[in-house]
Parts: structure tokens; C-alpha cells; sequence
């Protein structure tokens, strides 16, 4: 008998337009890189991650030793963020047989201290190489690809959030349907190709495996549009097959996750085939859970900007799709939120960008705050240099003032309608103590931050009511909210309450129902606002 063969995989947590793998994600990227070691030959796939390092955790022999690490899109982390490059150095001399990065990581100077640097995929890339051929730069066939993902399911089991909150996330297809026009300037997904679809049966099938192993909480993501799932693959506009995303979602539902999400969506294709664009609209509103959020890559408002970036919608499609997604999905679901909502994504430092961009911008964004619509979510960032670089110098100030603008002036705006103030968000996990106040989010593509205004027990899932809204997140009270055993900081958060009155109360307690309420409020429309709201339990009670 041979010697076993282990495989090291350090996931330092990815994050980029086709997939989201920082915590509570975890990326299919690192699960198909577990598959393609385990259909190579692989005995054994040691996985740990860049928060388990943080804790202390070994880091084992392996005869081969893989790194995928990197965020191509910058963003704000509650409780985890992907693996620095100091972090990584730090890694490397722990690492033992052949090595291999992946992911942005590996553009930074230490994955010159690497065996390999891999670009596309380094999934493809491990096989070859365990399997004793070139390592070179390749993509996965369709059979290894939903090959792979069967075999390296079993390690969602050993990331820390297992089985809550952790979020997997499955791949519908691969490419771009503009790929042979170059797609949008500053996108990666056109260099993949034409369109890859994983049929149906296979994504259920990878589903199906992951809900027996435990996971509760799923996301289909990777693609670039979803409404296109299963569409002509050489039309780079292509009508919506709903029969087909229908077939998928249908059977996705039966499985019975607690979350069931997706991500983009293209509003051209919405906008240009919109009686094909409504039916897969409704088909996701219905059979996924509500809170879920289509990002629609508009990008820039300013038509020279689009011309130049070659970008895939105009701001008048993108107001079309919003407009069709929130008649759609507008409807509230069982845990508080919208059924299906749209999110916007800005990027600045685009070719053709002047200051005038940004007012155009501002306008578009004016526009649908003033036509009363919802958006969920609004994406600001600058461009990365990832496929190519670009002549446009970003005014840092000009750009700071645009999005304290957004924050100030649309977000709370839309935040407000989202969530209004007595909307019970069920099942908030709790992630973060900061100071005296608790924040937490819904499971999801894209969760509203909420922070509790006391101290609530972390890791655990309650239900709040919005009671206020901040500039990206919302504030609440866990509910039903026990007047007679809450803290003095909890009741000082009831609106109208106060500390003043919060302590009135504490002294008073316990109080036998409303009347005894207002005899320490003495405010009937304070009062009349908590009816819905508190609860008068035994405080002695077990």
C-alpha cells in the first residue's frame, strides 16, 4: 500500500463579482479546489481557514498545500475579513510539500514564495498537478466541475460557522453572454468565455448533498445574470427561458433550506425581453425566501462612460429593472423583508468619467428615491485594475462627498421603506458586541445591519422590531420585548421611554399591563406605541 497523500486547504476567503466567500460565506471555489484534490487522489483534504489561524489553530503536515485568498471587491466586514498580506506571509514558511496560491493573493509580492501562482483556476490547475501533468492555466470541463463539487462538499462541515450561520454558495453557469464583445471594461467574467450552464439536475443534485451534510442556508450565485440561466449562450442579450429557471427553483425549494437566495441579474436583458424577464422574476420571488436582493451592475449613469467601458446596461434599463422588481417582489415574506428586491452598483474611476459623473449619478439615484421606489442595496466602489488599467484619476474628495451624499440623502431614505418602524425582522443572528450595543444580521445575500441598542447574547438568533434607522443599518428591539425582565439599557431603547423613564419603570416593576404602564409613562401616545410591542411577564418566573 502506498503512502496516504494529504492536501492543506487554507482558505483565506475570496470576494468579487462572482463569488462571495468571507464569512458567514463560504466560496464554491474552495469546495471544487477540495474535489478536484479528492478525484486526483487525495486521501485526505485538511481544511482550515483564515479565522482559524487567528485562533490559534495548527497548521498540519500536507504533501501539498493550497492558499485562496483575495478580495477583488473591497468591502466592509462585520466580524471577518479576507487573510492580509501580512497574515500571509506569515502562513507561508508553515506550509509544508508543494504550494499553491489562488485568487488576488496571488498578485502580491509573497506568492513569489509560492511553487505556483494561479490565475483562472486553481482548482483545474491542483489536479493536473496531482495527477502528474503541467501545471498550467486552465478552466474545469463541465464534468469536472460538477464533479468536484460532490466530492468537496463534506468540508462546508469543518468551516466555524457550520451548520448557522453559514451560507454556501452553489454555481449556476459560468462566462459572460457578451464575451464576444469583450463585456464591460472592468469585469473578469468576459475572459471566461462563452456562457458554461450547469444543467438543473446537477446544481439540485449539489444542493441536495449539501442539505444532507447539514447546511440550512444557500445562495446561487457565479453567474452573471440569473433571469439569463439557461438562455442562448452566443446572444449577448438573450430572452429568459423561465421554464428552465422554474425547473431549477422548483426543485432548490423542495429541498426545505431556511434561506434560499440569488445574486445578479443584467437589467438589459430585463429591460429588452420584459414579458420573459417578469415570468423568471416571479418565479424567483416566489419560490426563494424573502430579503432577497438581484445586484444590477449599472455602473454609471453618464452615457459616455457606458459607451467607453462598453458597459452591459443604460441608466434607462437599469430604471426599468428596478421598477419590474419592485412590482414583483415588493411583497413582505414571513421574515419581515420584501420578497425579492433590487440592489445598485456604482463604480468610479471608470474610462470617460468627469466630475459631472458623479451628478449624474446622484441623479439617477434622486430619481428612483423620488418615484417612491425600493432598493436594497447601493454598491459604491472604485475600480480595481484587475483586467486592465485605467487613465481616470479618482478625486478622492470629490469621490468621499458623492457617497456621504448616497448615505445621507438616499440609504436612510430606502432603508425606511425596507424596513418600517414596526417591521419584525425574524431570526436576526447576533455577530458583534460593540461597546453596549448588539449587532446581528438576517441570513442572506445582502442583510440589513442591525444593531440592538443593549447587550443581547451573541451567536444566537432573535426577532427584532425596527424601531429606527441609521445611514446603513436599521436599530431595534429583540421582540416580544418582556417589560418586567429586561435590563434598564433595554427599556431605555423603547421609543418614548428614555433613561429617565427607563429607570421609573425598573423601580416600579413588575407592572401588571398597560394601565400600570401609564401610570409611570403617563403619555398616552407613548403608551399607545408600546402596545404592539411589550409583553408583562413574571420576572420570578423559570
Amino acid at each position: 500500500m502506498g503512502r496516504e497523500i494529504t492536501v492543506l486547504l487554507v482558505d483565506g476567503y475570496i470576494d468579487d463579482p462572482a463569488a462571495l466567500g468571507v464569512p458567514p460565506y463560504i466560496s464554491p471555489i474552495v469546495r471544487a479546489i477540495a474535489g478536484a484534490a479528492m478525484d486526483a487522489g487525495a486521501d485526505r483534504v485538511e481544511y482550515i481557514t483564515a479565522d482559524m489561524l487567528r485562533r490559534g489553530c495548527r497548521v498540519p503536515e500536507a504533501d501539498v498545500s493550497v492558499v485562496m485568498s483575495g478580495n477583488t471587491v473591497p468591502g466592509k466586514y462585520l466580524r471577518s475579513m479576507p487573510m492580509s498580506v501580512k497574515e500571509l506571509g506569515a502562513l507561508v514558511p508553515r506550509l509544508k510539500g508543494w504550494k499553491l496560491i489562488g485568487g488576488s493573493a496571488a498578485d502580491t509580492p509573497e506568492s513569489e514564495r509560492f511553487d505556483f501562482v494561479i490565475r483562472r483556476d486553481l482548482a483545474a490547475s491542483l489536479y493536473d498537478g496531482m495527477v502528474g501533468k503541467e501545471v498550467g492555466e486552465r478552466l474545469r470541463t463541465l464534468d469536472e466541475w460538477n464533479r468536484w463539487m460532490m466530492l468537496g462538499a463534506d468540508i462546508v462541515t469543518q468551516h466555524q460557522d457550520f451548520p448557522q450561520p453559514l451560507i454556501v454558495e452553489v454555481e449556476s453557469y459560468r462566462g459572460c453572454h457578451r464575451w464576444s464583445t469583450g463585456g464591460c471594461s472592468y469585469c473578469i467574467e468576459p475572459t471566461k468565455g462563452r456562457p458554461l450552464m450547469r444543467s438543473p439536475s446537477d446544481i439540485i443534485a449539489e444542493a441536495e448533498r449539501l442539505r444532507d451534510l447539514g447546511v440550512r442556508n444557500l445562495r446561487v450565485g457565479g453567474q452573471t445574470c440569473i433571469v439569463s440561466y439557461g438562455s442562448d449562450c452566443d446572444c449577448p442579450v438573450p430572452k429568459p427561458e423561465p421554464e428552465r429557471l422554474d425547473d431549477l427553483f422548483e426543485g432548490l425549494e423542495a429541498l426545505g433550506f431556511d434561506v434560499l437566495h440569488v445574486d445578479n441579474a443584467n437589467a438589459s436583458v430585463i429591460a429588452t425581453h420584459p414579458e420573459e424577464s417578469e415570468e423568471a422574476l416571479r418565479t424567483i420571488a416566489r419560490r426563494c425566501t424573502d430579503g432577497n436582493v438581484l445586484a444590477l451592475g449599472m455602473e454609471s449613469a453618464d452615457p459616455r462612460v457606458v459607451i467607453e467601458n462598453n458597459l452591459n446596461s443604460t441608466p434607462e434599463q437599469v430604471l426599468t429593472a428596478i421598477r419590474m422588481i419592485n412590482r414583483v417582489g415588493a411583497e413582505r415574506g414571513p421574515g419581515g423583508m420584501p420578497r425579492l428586491l433590487p440592489g445598485i452598483n456604482i463604480i468610479c474611476g471608470l474610462d470617460g468619467e468627469t466630475k459631472a459623473t458623479y451628478g449624474m449619478d446622484m441623479g439617477f439615484l434622486e430619481g428612483v428615491r423620488d418615484e417612491g421606489l425600493m432598493v436594497r442595496r447601493i454598491n459604491i466602489r472604485q475600480v480595481l485594475p484587475v483586467r486592465r488599467d485605467f487613465s481616470t484619476r479618482v478625486d478622492q474628495r470629490t469621490f468621499k462627498r458623492f457617497k456621504e451624499d448616497v448615505r445621507n440623502d438616499i440609504d436612510r431614505v430606502m432603508l425606511e421603506r425596507v424596513a418600517p418602524y414596526g417591521t419584525v425582522l425574524r431570526n436576526v443572528y447576533t455577530e458583534l458586541h460593540d461597546g453596549n450595543t448588539t449587532f446581528g444580521r438576517q441570513i442572506g445575500s445582502y442583510p440589513l445591519l442591525v444593531g440592538i441598542p443593549y447587550k443581547v447574547d451573541l451567536e444566537e438568533f432573535h426577532d427584532v422590531l425596527v424601531t429606527g434607522w441609521g445611514y446603513r443599518s436599521v436599530t431595534g428591539i429583540t421582540y416580544p420585548f418582556d417589560i418586567n425582565s429586561m435590563p434598564m439599557s433595554a427599556l431605555a431603547a423603547l421609543p418614548g421611554i428614555g433613561r429617565k423613564r427607563a429607570s421609573k419603570l425598573v423601580m416600579e416593576r413588575p407592572l401588571g399591563g398597560f394601565d400600570d404602564l401609564f401610570d409611570v409613562v403617563e403619555d398616552p401616545h407613548v403608551v399607545d406605541g408600546l402596545r404592539d410591542i411589550v409583553t408583562f411577564g413574571d420576572p420570578d418566573q423559570e
